[in-house]
């Protein structure tokens, strides 16, 4: 329980990190909005080019990086997330035996 205590106080950490560059990369350009926990408002297709990238490639290069980032955001999240339920009910095993 107590390296599961620490791998979730790095993945805290790590979600911290990641968090301050969605709130970077938003200051970029006011476009992109200010919300954290979504993608930004043009959405690809698999296996279709980004036409806008014809029109403002900075713009749509700086897109596809919040973009990276809020996924990398929710995968860290996810993981979190199923730590500590593990680490939760160790707990509750502990407390209640």
């Amino acid at each position: 329980m107590f390296f599961a205590t620490i791998f979730l106080v790095i993945m805290y950490l790590i979600l911290k990190y990641v968090l301050a560059w969605i709130v970077y990369v938003n200051s970029l350009d006011s476009r992109l909005g200010e919300s954290t926990w979504r993608w930004s408002y043009d959405y690809q297709v698999i296996g279709e080019r980004d036409y806008s990238d014809l029109d403002d490639k900075d713009f749509v290069r700086l897109r596809r990086k919040k973009n990276k980032l809020v996924t990398l955001m929710y995968v860290v999240f996810l993981i979190i997330f199923v730590s500590f339920m593990s680490w939760f009910s160790k707990f509750l095993i502990i407390i209640l035996n």
